[in-house]
């Protein structure tokens, strides 16, 4: 059974993710919730919660502040907000979940799934402290992405990622310096999240950095060729596309 922690400024918000929690999550016991920071520091400590619903904005305070003053992090945090905003992005590469308000059903069972993995205290510590790295950045141009490897974390600079490589649920990271990254999550997901990020996924199986590309040789779909000499096809349905984007990216 998950201890779930709800922290929310606003009553009507922390009501409705309990009911939605209670009515549609089995496994999952709302054992505390919260206003503010200070609520919340007090909630941590009298419930130990196992995953902690944390509103981004809460009157003059922040669920960062509540993280920066937490004396451990030991439980999962799923982020709620009702903005899409630069926040969710640090939030994102930073390898943390988040939900939109209204919450939508689906996306709290998808959560709810994730919490339950078992991560050691020491990975969701640097997670959370990974996230405030990236808050300290000057644009979300420079963000880093943190990877789930079977080997532990790795804190990599998405600039220095050659392409990703589908491999069944799995993502292959292929890096500028020929390391190699293995991750439990789809290309999908990846694809989602760097396509703002100058990446263009030219087929089912690849991902790459437009940056890395030295030049497209014409075909069906034609091929690219990378910064390392890969060579990577071009699908005939993404190369319309790909083209029309590489012609206004203005990166080669």
């Amino acid at each position: 059974m998950l201890k779930a922690l709800l922290v929310d400024d606003e009553n009507k918000s922390r009501e409705s993710l309990k009911i939605l929690i209670e009515d549609f999550c089995t496994g999952v016991e709302v054992v505390a919730m919260a206003s503010s920071v200070d609520e919340a520091l007090d909630a941590v400590t009298s419930s130990s919660p196992d995953v902690v619903f944390l509103d981004i904005r809460m009157n003059k305070e922040t669920g960062f502040d509540f993280l920066n003053q937490c004396p451990k992090i030991d439980f999962q945090v799923i982020f709620t907000t009702a903005y899409s905003e630069y926040a969710i992005d640090a939030i994102k590469f930073s390898a943390l979940d988040y939900l939109l308000k209204p919450i939508n059903i689906e996306d709290l069972k998808n959560s709810i799934a994730k919490a339950e993995k078992k991560y050691s205290n020491n990975d969701l510590k640097e997670k959370v402290d990974f996230l405030f790295q990236n808050f300290k950045v000057d644009n979300s141009d420079n963000f880093k992405l943190v990877l789930p490897t079977s080997e532990g974390l790795m804190f990599i600079n998405f600039k220095d990622i050659l392409y990703c490589e589908a491999s069944s649920n799995y993502t292959i990271f292929h890096m500028r310096d020929s390391k190699k990254y293995v991750v439990s999550k789809t290309l999908k997901e990846y694809e989602d999240l760097l396509t703002n990020y100058n990446f263009f996924r030219i087929h089912n199986s690849f991902l790459i950095n437009l940056r890395e590309i030295v030049k497209y040789v014409k075909g069906d779909g034609g091929y690219v060729v990378l910064s390392n000499d890969k060579s990577l096809d071009v699908s005939k349905r993404k190369k319309e596309f790909f083209l029309t984007k590489l012609s206004t990216s203005k990166i080669i």
